[in-house]
């Protein structure tokens, strides 16, 4: 009688451990945490670097983001029923040759949380800009030489306090909303940022628009600020000002063709000072074999009120040694004239002097996991 309640007991508890596995896995399966990432790192080289002396020389240095962000991310949703889900992402950016991150933010690229379902998706939390859905269109995938270059960074930039709101797709067509709140007691319009971007697909052919504002602190364009230190700043046309992004692909094949057109204005800018810029770039992608890709570019700027103009040339390859790791080359060129300071790159750290042209390009290794 004894080894009988004993056997009933100890079946009792598999079946309980055994019923506790199953909704464990059934758990595991709904809902996920991924940890993911990449670490880009390799060789650059620039002719004509400004140095703080005045002159010009041709630097040499370790690449960490040249072909893109280093980074490390999590990222995680769980199934919620009725077809609609809960998610959110973590994301830091850094240079892998010093180990700094990009900013001083623990997660300087994204932090937000949202809800997913038939009716679309909700973001809430930090984000990329909206205006970097011009990687979309950006022949080099945004690399250091590339679309941000003519433009100084204006269509690079990230957005903290976001709420975005994404459709679902119908016919090929979607759109996302977004605005990033200034949080000014008594404006709602002093630092705040707002876009939409339009997207249409249909078989290789891809078309995108997209228009956003970026405020300054006084709610303007390129007006008079004060800074920390109570010293007025002068505002610029890439700093805040009005954008439109217009474009698209179209993929044959092995070959992916880009055209892209980007136009600022600044109309709160001091009198005689660049309001306006227009920007322009064509491209392909040609995908030699599996593991190779060819890339070639050539963008064009033209800044009003003396802001000075250039043409950027760029050619480049990706060789993929497996699906994680990623051999890069990129070179280019930058020819600046008038007033033009446009780099080579978009570390503007590395420009030169007005009128001058630059010359050099990186090359390097991206592991993804």
């Amino acid at each position: 009688m004894t080894q009988s309640i004993s056997t009933r007991t100890i079946l009792k508890a598999l079946g309980t451990a055994s019923l506790f596995g199953a909704c464990l896995a059934s758990a595991q399966a709904e809902d996920s945490v991924t940890i993911y990432g990449r670490v880009v790192a390799g060789v650059d080289i620039q002719s004509n670097v400004h140095q703080a002396n005045g002159n010009t020389g041709t630097q040499v240095r370790a690449a960490s983001n040249q072909w893109g962000t280093s980074m490390i991310g999590f990222k995680g949703k769980e199934d919620l029923g009725g077809g609609l889900n809960s998610f959110f992402l973590l994301e830091s950016g850094f240079g892998a040759t010093k180990g700094a991150t990009n900013g001083t933010a623990l997660f300087n690229r994204r932090s937000y949380v949202g809800l997913n379902g038939s009716a679309g998706s909700i973001k809430i939390g930090k984000n990329l800009f909206i205006d970097n859905d011009v990687w979309f269109l950006d022949p080099t995938g945004q690399q250091w030489i590339g679309t941000a270059n003519l433009v100084h960074g204006r269509n690079w930039g990230g957005a903290n306090n976001v709420i975005e709101y994404s459709t679902p797709t119908w016919g090929g067509f979607n759109a996302t909303f977004q605005t990033s709140l200034g949080e000014q007691a008594g404006s709602t319009t002093k630092g705040r940022k707002d876009g939409v971007s339009l997207v249409y697909q249909n078989q290789g052919l891809e078309l995108r628009a997209i228009y956003d504002l970026v405020r300054d602190a006084n709610g303007k364009y390129g007006s008079v600020t004060t800074n920390a230190s109570g010293a007025t700043v002068p505002g610029n046309v890439y700093d805040s000002s009005k954008e439109l992004i217009l474009g698209g692909t179209y993929t044959i094949d092995k070959l992916k063709l880009y055209l892209g057109y980007e136009n600022l204005k600044a109309p709160d800018v001091a009198p005689g000072s660049t309001d306006k810029v227009n920007h322009y770039w064509v491209g392909a992608n040609y995908q030699v074999s599996p593991a190779l890709t060819l890339i070639g570019s050539v963008f064009h700027v033209n800044a009003n009120n003396n802001g000075g103009s250039a043409n950027l040339y760029m050619a480049g390859l990706n060789y993929n040694l497996s699906k994680r790791t990623l051999l890069y080359v990129g070179a280019g060129t930058v020819r600046n004239s008038g007033a033009g300071t446009f780099s080579l790159e978009a570390d503007e750290a590395g420009a030169p002097l007005a009128g001058q042209s630059q010359t050099g390009g990186y090359f390097g290794i991206a592991h993804s996991f």
